[in-house]
């Protein structure tokens, strides 16, 4: 029997929508000052937010995906597109912080000053744009890898920016020009962290791991422990989705006679308690000599 509890996810639509409008109009106008200044770093920055635009448009793109309904071809529909867009945002992440990172130690090796006023000026729109489009993302950023992916990279371009702002002033002020690279290098360090959180929460995703809001042992445990199951096998738990998660299992039971409200008990118990939306359940009785081909020490 399986059972899909109505599950409402939040939709994100609005909110990828302002982001990758206002990330557009900032590549645009760094893109303008960059020429007017003749400055190549504002230039290059505008290319690297190019990228941002690239990802939001990923992420949104999945989540729409992910209401598509089901089909016979794809039976679960396009649910996986969203751990799919999780992974490729943690990468581009990467290869960004990389790109940030080689940037930064060869301004560190060879200091060179800041481009003057404009460059903070910029940077400091930089700090607005982005600071925003993150905050539309910080109510999702714990409950979806997808929303995650679009939040740290807002928040990894809000860093960045903001040192380029500080490390400008102490320039300016006391002519320190390592300010500027080794500011970049500490954002990187600290971004680095939710970066690779993201890259291996979105493999184990990929994977069909057990998302870590679920405690198998736990779960386990309730199934054994319900009335008339008197053991289980083939337990098997895994992400529909990055807001999603599904189980199937067998219990062996010593009553043939019971009824779908046994069933509906036990799933709404494993929505209600473990947040798993889907769940499919096979019934068996004791009785009888065939056995279930699953029921075998190769399965949980």
């Amino acid at each position: 029997m399986s059972y899909n509890h109505g599950h409402e996810v939040r939709s994100y639509s609005r909110a990828f929508a302002i982001g990758i409008a206002l990330n557009a109009a900032f590549v645009v106008i760094e893109a303008v000052y960059g020429v007017l200044a003749g400055s190549l770093a504002l230039l290059a920055d505008a290319g690297h937010n190019v990228s941002d635009v690239i990802s939001l448009l990923l992420a949104w793109g999945a989540s729409v995906l992910a209401t598509r309904a089901a089909t016979e071809r794809r039976t679960y529909g396009l649910r996986k597109a969203t751990v799919m867009a999780s992974l490729g945002s943690s990468i581009l992440l990467l290869v960004a912080l990389g790109g940030i990172t080689r940037e930064a130690v060869g301004r560190l090796l060879d200091p060179a000053p800041v481009a003057g006023t404009t460059m903070i000026l910029v940077a400091a729109i930089g700090v607005v744009v982005n600071s925003v489009t993150a905050l539309l993302f910080v109510r999702g950023r714990k409950s979806d890898l997808n929303i995650r992916g679009a939040f740290l990279h807002m928040a990894a371009d809000a860093g960045v920016s903001l040192g380029v702002v500080v490390a400008g002033a102490f320039i300016m002020v006391k002519d320190w020009l390592w300010m500027d690279p080794a500011i970049s290098l500490g954002i990187v360090a600290v971004l680095l962290v939710g970066t690779w959180g993201l890259l291996r929460d979105s493999m184990r995703y990929a994977m069909d791991a057990v998302p870590a809001s679920v405690d198998v042992s736990a779960v386990k445990q309730y199934l054994e422990g319900c009335e008339h199951v008197t053991r289980i096998h083939d337990l098997h738990v895994w992400p529909l989705s990055t807001t999603e998660t599904a189980l199937t299992v067998h219990l062996v039971v010593d009553d043939d006679r019971l009824s779908n409200d046994f069933l509906s008990s036990v799933q709404q118990h494993l929505h209600d308690r473990f947040g798993i939306e889907h769940s499919t359940i096979q019934v068996e009785t004791c009785a009888g000599e065939n056995h279930c081909m699953l029921d075998s020490d190769r399965c949980v």
